[in-house]
């Protein structure tokens, strides 16, 4: 049964890991509207900028994941 449940938070193909990574650009965007407006001027736009490059390192890491799992399924 836990099996089952585990299963639930694999990400298995590649529109999940899209779908994972639109949410996660979702919420650093908002957290970077807010940092722009708690903090005005650059600071607040490098924390914005943060925020994305953090998405985009995360989202690469996420599709080069799947590539390596898929090839070691494949050997």
């Amino acid at each position: 049964m836990l099996g089952k449940v585990s299963r639930l938070f694999v990400i298995k193909t590649r529109f999940e890991a899209c779908l994972i990574i639109y949410a996660l650009a979702l919420g650093a965007c908002e957290r970077g509207m807010l940092y722009l407006q708690q903090y005005p001027g650059w600071g607040g736009k490098l924390l914005f900028l943060a925020c994305t490059g953090a998405v985009f390192m995360a989202g690469a890491k996420i599709l080069d994941c799947l590539k390596h799992e898929k090839a070691a399924l494949q050997v």
